[in-house]
């Protein structure tokens, strides 16, 4: 098994730095971090997690790193991980990644320097340099509903295929063929999983396979209101919109009444993944998977105290409901 004096060497940089930069540190040269990491990766370096500990004393607090606050699954899912964790006796440090890999990084390194325990993340798709170091110092890890397809750690999240066989078995029973998807991007697992679901599922039930009814957003609402104007400029025809999260379906929404107008906006059925608050307040109102955040978050901590005791942690893959709020008769 490669040591870390191994990866100093193949790096071409002295100890200390490599075990900086394999702990984390922000104290190191972008060029000597890129060094020692492809060294690490090269010899499948893997940290030596028992001798760690010894030098390590312990701080009781995990590091909470979610993909966007602004998106209210986060934050009920951050606030459900917080009292989890405090029940088990830890403090959390919660941090923004806002959907960007460098941020990300940067309190993934801050972190590193607060020496936490252990850390929940949902990750934004990719194994970033930052990343890859937290990997290798052997720091316990559990994804919250996000997951990176190399990484080996224990997922906790939604069943994004239940989920989107919820919404197509709505659409058919409201008689829609025609269905506009805006997804997510397919870097991201959830934006992977819901339209991977919404493609397999089609058929089955009675959904258009016409694939210029299809785009993707960033799942901000910014992106979706793009994503959406671009289905609309290829002239096709729909009687419905499925969204692939909320702010997804928000920016779908805005969308639709910027280029039709309310009226006409108002006749396209709208159902989303992920329900938000005013959706049962819109005109119509909005049909939604609901996705059960706060079980999310406490299972999540619940694997990660179990990781930093040495027990397993298997992950575990959370139901959904479905709001119908559907009015009026089936088309």
């Amino acid at each position: 098994m490669a040591t870390i004096k191994d990866v100093a060497a193949r790096a071409g940089v002295a100890l200390g730095t490599a075990s900086r930069v394999l702990s984390g540190s922000s104290q190191t040269s972008a060029d000597s971090r890129s060094r020692v990491l492809a060294a690490a990766a090269e010899l499948g370096y893997i940290a030596n997690g028992p001798a760690r500990s010894l030098r390590r004393a312990r701080t009781d607090v995990l590091g909470l790193l979610v993909s966007d606050i602004r998106n209210p699954f986060f934050s009920e899912l951050a606030q459900a991980a917080e009292q989890e964790a405090r029940r088990h006796g830890y403090t959390v440090l919660l941090a923004n990644a806002n959907e960007d890999i460098e941020q990300a990084d940067d309190y993934l390194r801050t972190f590193a320097a607060q020496r936490i325990d252990g850390l929940l993340f949902s990750p934004q798709g990719t194994v970033s340099p930052q990343l890859a170091a937290t990997l290798a110092s052997g720091l316990p890890l559990v994804f919250l509903n996000r997951t990176i397809e190399a990484v080996e750690a224990p997922l906790y999240g939604t069943d994004n295929a239940q989920g989107v066989e919820q919404v197509l078995a709505w659409l058919q029973r409201r008689g829609h063929h025609d269905v506009a998807f805006v997804g997510g991007p397919d870097t991201i697992s959830t934006g992977a999983e819901r339209r991977a679901a919404y493609l397999a599922g089609r058929q089955a039930y009675g959904i258009s396979g016409d694939d210029r009814l299809i785009d993707a957003g960033d799942f901000l609402a910014g992106g979706a209101s793009e994503a959406m104007c671009r289905i609309l400029d290829r002239g096709v025809t729909f009687t419905a919109v499925f969204g692939a999260n909320g702010l997804t379906t928000l920016g779908a929404v805005r969308a639709l009444r910027e280029r039709l107008g309310t009226e006409r906006a108002a006749r396209i059925e709208i159902v989303s993944f992920d329900d938000l608050d005013w959706f049962e307040f819109a005109s119509p109102p909005i049909s939604a998977v609901r996705n059960d955040a706060a079980s999310i978050g406490r299972l999540g901590v619940r694997g990660l105290v179990d990781l930093i005791a040495g027990r397993a942690a298997p992950g575990q893959r959370v139901p959904t409901t479905f709001a119908d709020r559907a009015v009026g008769d089936v088309r």
